[in-house]
């Protein structure tokens, strides 16, 4: 298995419509793509990322496959409108936590 984790920070004034896009646009399509999500973090207090989410697919050559897609390069445009310091990188999975 191998795993996409991602971090970012939600742009000021648009927290209502993030929890919007990501429980009914970027979830859902991300499954769709083959990336099955496997946590989602929220930091409340201190410094670093507010989210850390992760996902997993099968080998690495599918996550690649699915990150070049025209479909994750438009999920990941609409996110970009809703975050900002985004970043992600493809790790092998451990089954546990990863940063």
């Amino acid at each position: 298995m191998i795993k996409l984790l991602m971090s970012w920070d939600i742009r000021p004034g648009k927290e209502a419509e993030y929890m919007e896009f990501v429980s009914r646009e970027f979830t859902p399509q991300m499954m769709e793509l083959g990336i099955q999500p496997t946590e989602a973090w929220y930091t409340v207090v201190g410094n670093g990322p507010q989210v850390l989410a992760g996902g997993i697919a099968k080998d690495r050559e599918t996550m690649i496959g699915i990150l070049e897609s025209e479909g994750w390069e438009g999920l990941e445009a609409k996110l970009l409108g809703y975050v900002r310091n985004y970043h992600y990188k493809v790790v092998p999975a451990t089954g546990q936590f990863q940063l």
